[in-house]
């Protein structure tokens, strides 16, 4: 015969901190490793401009290049040598400007990757504010 009681035994648990901590470290693992196509996917209509007169900026380097890729700084011939050697011709003829801008007047016809070229000089060089010329349409 038993006279002791019965121990009391606890109800068994699910520990849910250990799997609240794999879950987030699952879900830090997949938000990180995400690719994202929405760039891809963006329908691009390229703005028209109504030339206006243009601002005076008195720091400023005029760029320009042509429809045979031919670069032209502050109205000098310059030979393209890659973005590095590039950015040094931005930068000579930016002197002693605290931050000109870039205008940069590309050829309708000027291959992009001109026009890519020089903003990834003036990245290098240091100059951050860039601007495009414009002309009106003719009526």
């Amino acid at each position: 015969m038993r006279f002791r009681p019965r121990a009391y035994r606890e109800e068994p648990e699910i520990n849910f901190i250990p799997l609240i901590d794999v879950l987030l470290v699952i879900l830090i693992f997949l938000m990180v490793t995400t690719t994202y196509s929405r760039f891809a996917e963006l329908q691009i209509t390229l703005p028209t401009a109504d030339a206006s007169k243009a601002p005076e900026r008195p720091e400023q380097i005029d760029v320009g290049v042509d429809a045979q890729g031919k670069y032209v700084v502050n109205r000098s011939p310059v030979a393209f040598h890659g973005t590095e050697a590039f950015s040094q011709e931005l930068r000579r003829a930016g002197g002693n400007m605290k931050e000109p801008v870039i205008v940069i007047s590309a050829d309708a016809n000027a291959p992009h990757q001109s026009v890519i070229n020089i903003m990834e000089a003036a990245r290098i060089a240091g100059y951050g504010k860039i601007t495009f010329t414009t002309q009106a349409a003719k009526q």
